[in-house]
């Protein structure tokens, strides 16, 4: 009576994203073998970027670390503005494409692809591919299984997507709750969190960095000051340099940040968001210093986790650049001369020369998410 194993049974195990979406391909391959790969793509609608996600198929990944404007895909465009799934049973003629993405793909080998819009009440958020190396097999009776396939690994990314979205709104009405105004702008969050992903993209070859490490950085970075919401606003907003004791009270932050991210994630029932510890390094230790002259724990080196170093160059770079009530804001070109002379000393080396490596994007960035003058 007890015999029959549920092929997807791994779905209901307390595992990260990429491990259910690998469960979930090796059941369809008991169906149909000739399915080598799923891959997500999510979309950006501020950028109108989109951006490599997630994928099911080891080392056979084409796209690895690949981001496009989505005008800048037609192909996909047309998916979007049709609303409906697109197969493709025969790929021959991809690697002749125009655009990078299309000779990737052709370049890869794959000869048939099913391509799926992903919604979440109305609203688009990304696509689901299925590609297969052998043509003309996507007949319709396999594409009604995809159909299947493709919106309940749709739905664990809604899931998956929400706990952050949960995560990040617990955080914002906590600090609104308290009443505290962290001079920090919306439109500074912005811009950081952008040059955070703009710094693990270009360090993901060397470091092996994957594409939901770089996108949870991404979605991480703005909750790096989240332990501010503990600190008295005669401290916190106060125009003036501080002093000694009240820097030994500014520097808790760092602390609390990590201990309200924990209270946040057993209260709400978060705790298997994947790579939650990307966000817990974050908030605890983006102040460490590469000489170990940082806090809480005066770390040092590649003591101090990677995402942390990531944000403290974002963070440090988008302060010099913004106007402050004690400052004007920098050049971009002073501003990086800074960084180079921080570098090996407050700030990681490798991560203040993956933000300059990219002038151009920083530029659009800074020009997308202005500072609203209005407040």
């Amino acid at each position: 009576m007890y015999q029959h194993k549920d092929a997807l049974a791994a779905l209901n195990s307390h595992l990260p994203l990429r491990e259910k979406l690998v469960s979930a391909h090796d059941a369809l391959k008991d169906v149909f073998p000739f399915i080598a790969r799923i891959a997500i793509t999510l979309y950006d609608p501020e950028t109108k970027v989109l951006k490599t996600y997630l994928h099911s198929s080891g080392d056979d990944d084409p796209l690895a670390h690949y981001q496009a404007l989505l005008d800048e895909a037609p192909s996909l465009k047309e998916i979007l503005k049709q609303g409906r799934p697109r197969v493709v049973n025969n790929l021959v003629t991809f690697e002749q494409g125009e655009h990078e993405h299309t000779q990737r793909i052709g370049r890869q080998g794959y000869a048939a692809s099913y391509t799926m819009p992903m919604f979440n009440k109305g609203n688009f958020f990304g696509f689901l591919f299925f590609n297969a190396y052998e043509p003309d097999m996507l007949t319709e009776k396999v594409v009604r299984q995809l159909d299947v396939y493709g919106h309940l690994i749709s739905l664990m990314i809604v899931n998956e997507l929400a706990s952050i979205d949960t995560l990040n709104a617990a955080i914002r009405t906590a600090a609104h709750i308290t009443h505290i105004r962290d001079p920090e702008t919306g439109s500074h969050l912005d811009r950081m969190s952008r040059y955070s992903r703009l710094i693990a993209s270009t360090l993901a070859e060397s470091h092996s960095l994957n594409d939901d490490y770089i996108e949870h950085v991404f979605m991480f970075a703005p909750l790096h000051d989240i332990g501010k919401i503990g600190i008295p606003d005669r401290i916190l907003l106060k125009p003036e340099q501080l002093n000694a004791e009240e820097t030994v009270v500014m520097r808790t932050h760092a602390r609390k940040g990590r201990e309200m991210i924990d209270d946040v994630l057993e209260n709400f029932g978060l705790a298997g968001v994947a790579d939650i510890d990307v966000l817990r390094n974050i908030a605890e230790f983006h102040h460490e210093a590469v000489n170990g002259s940082g806090y809480p724990d005066g770390r040092s080196g590649v003591e101090i986790p990677l995402e942390a170093r990531i944000v403290a160059v974002a963070d440090v770079f988008d302060a010099l650049t913004s106007e402050r009530p004690y400052k004007e804001a920098w050049s971009n070109d002073t501003a990086f001369a800074a960084l180079r002379k921080l570098a090996g000393e407050k700030l990681d080396r490798d991560c203040v020369e993956a933000l300059i490596s990219h002038h151009e994007e920083v530029v659009r960035i800074q020009q997308q998410f202005q500072e609203n003058v209005y407040g």
